[in-house]
């Protein structure tokens, strides 16, 4: 195994973020001109072309929310009356949320707590 091997770092949701050695003084005290021409002598953060963009999917809202809420996709489906293959199916871009299912979301989005407490409760 050579020095300089690539290394494997894997972060799972939840874990403390990596401590930020970024000199923002220096930074702000560049021009856009030397910090675009900084980034492109950086070999380790080259801009996509054009064809690498199209090839990449967007992470989906949906599964974006549900990892910021630390819960899994049976956890989620469960706590907020979803069933699971619509969750994995928007999750993986296989379908979209109609507009109740996004208004659920925004709401989920918008007070977690609130909206499993109310949905936890039964209907009268």
């Amino acid at each position: 195994m050579k020095d300089n091997a690539t290394k494997i770092v894997r972060y799972r949701v939840g874990d403390p973020p990596l401590p930020d050695r970024t000199d923002w003084k220096r930074l702000e005290a560049m021009t856009d001109d030397e910090v675009m021409a900084a980034a492109l002598a950086d070999p380790d953060a080259q801009p996509l072309t054009p064809e690498q963009l199209a090839r990449m999917r967007r992470v989906s809202p949906v599964k974006v929310l549900r990892q910021r809420l630390e819960m899994t996709q049976a956890a989620f489906a469960e706590a907020f009356h979803l069933p699971i293959s619509t969750l994995r199916d928007w999750e993986q871009h296989r379908s979209v949320p109609d507009a109740p299912a996004r208004a659920l979301l925004l709401a989920i989005e918008r007070d977690p707590k609130r909206m499993k407490k109310l949905l936890a409760e039964p209907a009268e």
